[in-house]
């Protein structure tokens, strides 16, 4: 636990400037970020007697060893700085709303020649419409069926669009006038399009016009005696109104507008929104978080803000946000939304009439959802703490391992030897600091070297990032291995330097370490659990790798699947934890979820191998050419048989060229003989495919 005196700034120093500021740990990670409209006043409120804090904020000060700042020019930045800095960091005590669920929402594809109705989840593309998010694809699909008869708009993916212009029939909704199918020209483009930007404005809520003019179009065929087309526009008409009754009508004025409601207790906060276009709600979406930081109602509501609007532009911002409780800046909230729109936004209380009463609907909403959540989690909660005291007590840890680190070796036979690594966090699985290894220092099969090379690998990088970072004891306080922390305001906001690691690309002890940006960095914070997927030999392999490094301050101990017993180093005997231990059933799945995440590396791997072929290494020689030997042949095994000559009668193969496919297929061993294991039979395979 740090003191927050260490690190305090001296008098003077922060600037009464609007900015950001930014604390971080030991390790310089970046674990709260702020802003203010006086730096000066607002960070001095962190280095008060920490009797009089907030619980939350004194834990983060304790946690923090450095604060650091920047200046900015207006409110406004500040706020958008923050925003932009707590997505980028992800900050441990800054409240942070997460989707429950990945929302539908219904999208247009204005973008393309022949825009495209469907449903779209996630991150939104630029020239798409989007209307909702929905509750349900299904509902989805249900209001795109009654408009389609209307408006007979291209649903079809690109390779079914593709196929009909081709053989020149459209899709079975072309047949039953579901859609206009502009595959085979029935219509142009531009009248496509036409019905895509009518179909775009009766979603946008300017209904009356589309179904007016269907009635007056149903009357006039009537009159003219054409009975089965005013049947047709009468259905029609009635479609419309059934698509338009799945919204009912809340507010009269044909408002477009976001209602946020709040529900919280201490520890948690529930948040519901309601999106309300032309009057009718078109969309519901709910949030719930932690409130990791001492944080009222209008604090939330900013976070919410921010969140919500954080990547819109334009019409995505409504003209009209109702809120619970204002931001504690409401005019510089409301001139960033209006930046974001392009117009005026406006952003207050409801206080009276209908905008009140659906207020309060909202607001039922997040109380329910607060009491499911709650609900929900109390069990798990209390289930992960009872399990970490558990594996405390069994392993003799002076604290519980908040920070769980699993690995497991996966191999064929030998082959494709990979290890992974898996991170739990308050019991809970942090994907983002998965990481997998290819075993590089030897060649077949050994699981307890290739456990000593993998936990050796990994802390070795741990113990440069400590020597990068100055965090060695025996290093002066006062000159870290980078330079100074710096302690005053810095010029603006980090740059990124260096590619984001991605735990699916590659290894990623492979590439640099980042510069000290508070950034998450890959081998930067150790755990205080190892625990590895197998018995004594693996156990003892991993402490001997730790040993070797200095490292004494991080527990070791293995699970082994026979019996489910937890080793630990040099003892001759297991723990037994009983079967109905939430800390076995932790370990459990630690090591289960590292099994699954190095086996599927694994596999990878070896499908990535099997595809190889030897003619990949021979200059000059395209895909064409040899799909050709192949087809000429019929397989590798059988070219690898065959004469230079007869290499050369294959078409667009010259004799140089037949030379080096000869010689790279010599140089290639053909694979052993697959044995089927029930008869111990060699099974004779040809090995085409392979290519």
């Amino acid at each position: 636990m740090a003191d927050p005196s260490s690190y305090r700034p001296k008098p003077g120093q922060i600037p009464d400037s609007p900015g950001v500021y930014k604390f971080r740990d030991e390790h310089r990670r970046v674990i709260y970020v702020g802003k203010a409209k006086n730096l000066r006043q607002r960070v001095a409120n962190y280095f008060q007697d920490l009797a009089h804090l907030h619980p939350r904020t004194r834990t983060m000060v304790t946690t923090a060893a450095s604060v650091e700042w920047t200046v900015v020019s207006t409110e406004v930045e500040a706020l958008q700085l923050e925003y932009s800095w707590i997505k980028e960091f992800d900050p441990r005590f800054n409240v942070k709303y997460r989707d429950d669920k990945s929302y539908p929402y219904l999208a247009v594809t204005l973008n393309e020649e022949f825009p495209r109705v469907q449903v779209m989840r996630g991150a939104k593309k630029k020239g798409v419409r989007y209307f909702g998010p929905y509750g349900h694809a299904w509902a989805i699909r249900e209001t795109v069926d009654l408009m389609l008869r209307v408006f007979p708009v291209r649903t079809c993916s690109a390779g079914v669009f593709k196929n009909a212009a081709r053989t020149g029939r459209p899709c079975l909704l072309g047949y039953i006038g579901k859609c206009s199918a502009p595959c085979v020209g029935r219509v142009t483009p531009e009248e496509h399009r036409d019905l895509a930007e009518d179909f775009c404005d009766f979603m946008a809520g300017r209904t009356g016009t589309y179904i007016r003019r269907l009635e007056k179009d149903m009357m006039q065929a009537a009159e003219e005696m054409e009975y089965e087309r005013a049947a047709r526009l009468r259905d029609d008409a009635g479609a419309l109104k059934r698509a338009m009754e799945k919204s009912a009508v809340v507010l009269a004025d044909a408002t477009d507008a976001d209602l946020i409601a709040v529900a919280e207790d201490e520890l948690e906060a529930a948040l519901q929104i309601f999106h309300v276009r032309g009057g009718r709600v078109r969309g519901q979406r709910g949030w719930v978080t932690d409130k990791v930081e001492a944080v009222d109602t209008s604090g939330l509501v900013e976070h919410a803000l921010q969140q919500l609007y954080g990547e819109e532009r334009g019409d995505a911002v409504p003209k009209e946000v109702l809120v619970p409780a204002l931001p504690e800046d409401t005019e510089a909230v409301s001139q960033w939304l209006a930046e974001r729109r392009g117009s005026q936004v406006s952003l207050r209380i409801p206080q009276r009439g209908d905008k009140k009463d659906l207020m309060a609907t909202v607001q039922r909403n997040a109380q329910q959802a607060l009491g499911l959540h709650k609900t929900k989690r109390a069990s798990d909660l209390t289930t992960r703490s009872r399990a970490l005291e558990e594996i405390a007590e069994a392993l003799g840890l002076d604290t519980v391992p908040l920070r769980i680190e699993c690995y497991d070796i996966s191999h064929l036979q030998g082959d494709d030897v990979v290890a992974s690594m898996v991170v739990f966090e308050d019991g809970l699985a942090r994907k983002s600091e998965y990481r997998r290894f290819q075993i590089k220092g030897f060649e077949g099969q050994d699981d307890v070297r290739s456990m000593h090379e993998v936990i050796g690998r990994r802390f070795k990088r741990y113990l440069q990032e400590k020597e990068r970072t100055g965090e060695w004891e025996e290093q002066p306080t006062d000159t870290p291995a980078d330079g100074p922390a710096p302690t005053g305001p810095v010029p603006g906001p980090v740059p990124a330097v260096g590619p984001t690691a991605d735990p699916v690309t590659g290894p990623a002890e492979d590439t640099e370490p980042r510069e000290d940006d508070g950034r998450p960095k890959r081998f930067a914070y150790p755990p205080q659990l190892v625990v590895v997927d197998g018995g004594q030999p693996q156990v003892a392999a991993a402490k001997r790798a730790l040993d070797e490094l200095g490292i004494d301050d991080i527990a070791v101990c293995g699970l082994a699947k026979r019996l489910e017993e937890v080793w630990l180093p040099d003892d001759d005997d297991p723990v037994v934890l009983p079967r109905s231990s939430e800390g076995l059933y932790l370990l459990q799945r630690v090591r289960d979820e590292a099994h699954r995440f190095a086996i599927t590396y694994q596999r990878a791997k070896r499908a990535k191998r099997i595809r190889t072929s030897p003619l990949d290494d021979v200059s000059g020689l395209g895909e064409t050419r040899k799909q050709a030997l192949i087809k000429h042949f019929g397989s590798v095994k059988k070219l690898r048989q065959a004469t230079i000559d007869e290499i050369c009668e294959v078409p667009g193969i010259g004799r140089r060229t037949a030379e080096s496919v000869a010689a790279a297929l010599a140089s290639t061993a053909p694979a052993a003989p697959a044995v089927n294991t029930a008869t111990g039979e060699i099974i004779e395979e040809d090995d085409g495919g392979s290519s």
